[in-house]
């Protein structure tokens, strides 16, 4: 493996890692009061730039760990739309 893409791994799943808690935090409890709706509104479309960017530049890595904290911030999102008018 390459060291660009060593690094890349690295950085992207402790990225990924670092987010997991909240995720699950806001799936157990389904408490998004507190969550900003314009932070994930960025964060996502920050993300999926960063798909586009590993798509360009052909980084599976990139691609890869950025897929699944898509995936990841896309629900805290989803949930934050469903259940933030219900908590205001």
């Amino acid at each position: 493996m390459k060291l660009d893409d060593l690094l890349s791994t690295v950085a992207g799943t402790c990225t990924t890692l670092a987010f997991l808690p909240q995720v699950l935090h806001t799936l157990r409890t389904r408490d998004v009061k507190s969550l900003s709706l314009g932070m994930y509104v960025v964060f996502t479309s920050g993300i999926a730039l960063w798909i586009a960017f590993g798509i360009v530049i052909r980084s599976w890595p990139v691609i890869i760990t950025n897929v699944v904290t898509f995936v990841l911030a896309a629900l805290v999102l989803v949930m934050k739309l469903r259940y933030g008018r219900e908590q205001a």
